[in-house]
């Protein structure tokens, strides 16, 4: 059975997840940190020890073909593709073989730029129009997934 995991740490759409999860009756898994523990009713929590990329690893040996991850993370999300899942970040973008290298590598000049001194902008305020678009995203993934 298809579960929805989701890289808990920071995310902004833990409560919409799980709500629509819920309403196509899927398991949801919380993946967090120690210093970003959090619980929540319909969904079960796995805290792992702080350090750099642990929750990234607990959730990719934890996925499943077919599952669901909600994460922003383009490295976890190539590691989800290889496995077969289907990675989706908070404003309800789904990453794929078409898109993640292009991200991937946006991330490295973005990287470059940082070391060099530059600065990046940081993302846009989030509005409740971003929760929707993240939702109806989601459920359409649902959807589309469960007819195979």
């Amino acid at each position: 059975m298809v579960k929805v995991l989701i890289d808990a740490d920071g995310c902004p759409v833990v409560d919409q997840t799980i709500a629509a999860a819920r309403k196509y009756k899927l398991d949801v898994v919380l993946l967090c940190d120690t210093s970003h523990e959090m619980y929540r009713e319909g969904a079960e929590t796995v805290t792992v020890s702080k350090g750099p990329d642990a929750v990234d690893f607990v959730l990719v040996n934890r996925v499943k073909k077919g599952d669901i991850v909600v994460t922003q993370d383009y490295g976890l999300a190539a590691m989800v593709l290889a496995k077969q899942g289907y990675p989706i970040d908070q404003n309800g973008r789904l990453y794929s073989e078409e898109n993640i290298d292009q991200l991937l590598h946006g991330r490295h000049i973005a990287k470059k730029i940082r070391q060099g001194g530059g600065r990046m902008k940081g993302p846009k305020k989030r509005k409740p129009e971003d929760n929707a678009k993240f939702t109806m995203n989601l459920e359409g993934l649902i959807e589309k997934i469960g007819t195979r």
